[in-house]
């Protein structure tokens, strides 16, 4: 798995010299933060958690944080990071697709992982399920269209995020307040979850 060899190889984002977080911040920075509106009341899901590169900026700021990743090693040098003696830090190995959470949230979030995601609709479907009335996605994704990421030695099979495809699917999902922010490099959506 990709992201388990880059934490094999030492790369762990949350060490990034301030020129790498300032490009990533192209994708994910204020803006973004910004959109996600948290509060002490509120749970978040963050879907990608990776390591912890932008839940370091949220998980302490709300009631109760989770993050989900697929790789077993990103999952755990996460923990590192963020989870704290308060127990609101949670952590899950998983396939967003295939768990079967078992509480809702006021926010859920996502930044260049939804790439790679296949089934696009049934992801959106499954983000507004988990989220209380009202309640509101986040969601970055690349401009880049192409479906491989390279990795040097090797190329990971990806599915780029078309924005006119994502705001259709937004909207079929039953998202409302669909609005779209562009940054150099990404499109940024944030929805909210009827309140009845």
């Amino acid at each position: 798995m990709h992201y388990d060899s880059l934490i094999d190889a030492g790369n762990d984002p949350i060490y990034d010299p301030p020129v790498l977080r300032e490009y990533m911040d192209k994708w994910d920075g204020r803006l973004f933060l910004d959109l996600l509106k948290l509060s002490p009341e509120k749970s978040v899901l963050e879907i990608g958690v990776g390591t912890g590169r932008i839940a370091v900026n949220t998980a302490h700021l709300v009631k109760s944080f989770y993050g989900i990743d697929i790789s077993p090693k990103t999952i755990e040098t996460a923990k590192k990071h963020l989870v704290r003696g308060d127990g609101n830090v949670h952590m899950i190995c998983a396939d967003f697709l295939d768990f079967g959470f078992s509480n809702q949230f006021d926010l859920i979030y996502s930044s260049l992982t939804f790439l790679h995601i296949k089934d696009k609709e049934s992801a959106i479907n499954k983000v507004f399920g988990l989220l209380f009335p009202g309640g509101r996605f986040v969601l970055s994704i690349d401009k880049d269209q192409k479906d491989t990421l390279d990795c040097g030695d090797y190329k990971i099979k990806i599915y780029p995020d078309d924005p006119e495809n994502t705001a259709a699917l937004l909207k079929s999902a039953g998202f409302e307040s669909i609005k779209r922010y562009e940054t150099e490099f990404a499109y940024i959506f944030s929805a909210e979850k009827p309140k009845n």
